[in-house]
């Protein structure tokens, strides 16, 4: 496949066409670098400046698309050129496909271009005066230095700039995307953790008010259906409150002051199952424990009693918690077996946010059948350092 030509670049066109119509003014007006009497000078016809002028314009067509094509072929012309009358603005136009090379060639030609300029300049400098011993012959390597050696460098300097700039802007690009993904992260996680607490706080009260409204709509006994209607009442009112501090937190960010549950308040989360007609035996030994430790610990007892009262068959559901090798234990088992349906309806939500409150504190959950038990059990670090 042949290989595809790029067009010139407009100012380029500019460069080669005033460059080439500044020579020509030049040519015209018979001013020239070098006169016929100077030694280096071969061929002293005004013809024969033109070649080198036009061989050094359509270089500069290139500078951008082919810079070191350009900069060969420009350092023939200019070669040429030193042997006619000279035209000065083969040189200018030379001294910019210097430039062009080093600005916009590739790295290794940016790196070579200037040490070989400067090689030049110091061989232009040494080998003349070696050979005249005039101080005059210094001038030669002076003029090499300024034709090739100082464009090389200011390339260099100005593509270090423009490099240094495009790493910038990639470093700023890169910082606003990790950014962006923090902040997305950070939404994620706390959407998790709202819906963790909305499905903790306020599930438990809907599964107990659907529960006992199936009651009391089922059963005869105008008793057992006030019973089941208080129990009715003091959770939806208990749900509507927490009901009405997270929209607080989602709408504002604040809320109303509300005790954090910690395992203090065990006893009294079971006495509320016991009213909801679980049969619960609480053990618990766990000293003092840290507090993310406390919360995640009670929401895990709360939503494993949930979901005994939803799922869980008749008999005796128990809750241990117990300190063992650094670790809170914490294991609730409750008698399963086969139901036609649970006697409220569930999403699967619970299990989740069991695991991950676990998880965020570098611990393990497990939950499953075990003989004719169904068993949830998480080991919860008690050291910051446990954590992940």
């Amino acid at each position: 496949m042949p290989a595809r030509l790029h067009r010139p670049h407009r100012d380029d066109v500019r460069i080669a066409v005033g460059g080439l119509l500044g020579g020509l003014l030049l040519w015209g007006l018979g001013l020239y670098s070098r006169t016929s009497h100077e030694p280096i000078t071969v061929v002293d016809t005004r013809w024969a400046v033109l070649g080198p002028l036009a061989v050094t314009a359509a270089c500069e067509l290139l500078r951008r698309t082919r810079p070191r094509t350009a900069l060969l072929a420009g350092t023939v012309a200019i070669t040429a050129d030193l042997l006619t009358l000279g035209n000065l603005a083969t040189v200018v136009m030379f001294t910019d496909l210097v430039y062009a090379a080093v600005l916009y060639g590739t790295p290794a030609s940016a790196r070579r271009i200037p040490w070989i300029t400067g090689l030049l300049t110091v061989i232009g400098t040494v080998v003349p005066y070696v050979v005249w011993r005039m101080p005059q012959a210094l001038l030669v390597g002076a003029g090499v230095g300024l034709v090739a050696l100082v464009p090389a460098a200011t390339g260099w300097v100005v593509r270090n700039h423009r490099d240094t700039a495009d790493a910038e802007r990639l470093r700023a690009e890169q910082t606003a995307l990790l950014a962006e993904i923090d902040r997305r992260q950070a939404v994620t996680a706390e959407r998790a953790r709202v819906a963790r607490e909305l499905h903790d706080m306020v599930a438990n009260h809907l599964s107990a008010i659907a529960i006992h409204s199936t009651a009391a709509l089922t059963l005869g006994d105008p008793q057992t259906s006030q019973d089941a209607l208080a129990v009715i009442r003091e959770n939806s009112v208990e749900g509507l409150a927490e009901m009405r501090r997270l929209i607080g937190i989602l709408r504002d960010g604040v809320a109303e002051p509300s005790a954090t549950p910690t395992l203090d308040g065990l006893s009294a989360l079971v006495d509320g199952a016991r009213a909801n007609g679980l049969d619960v035996l609480l053990d618990t030994e766990h000293g003092q424990v840290p507090a993310p430790v406390e919360l995640a610990a009670y929401r895990i007892v709360q939503e494993s009693l949930t979901n005994a009262l939803k799922h869980g068959c008749p008999g005796r559901v128990t809750v241990r918690l117990a300190r063992v090798d650094g670790v809170l234990d914490v294991r609730v088992s409750s008698p399963h077996g086969r139901r036609d349906e649970p006697r409220a309806p569930g999403s699967g939500a619970g299990l989740v946010g069991m695991r991950e409150r676990a998880v965020l504190l570098g611990g393990t959950f497990e939950a499953g059948p075990e003989d004719a038990l169904w068993t949830v059990h998480a080991t919860l670090p008690l050291t910051e350092g446990d954590r992940p």
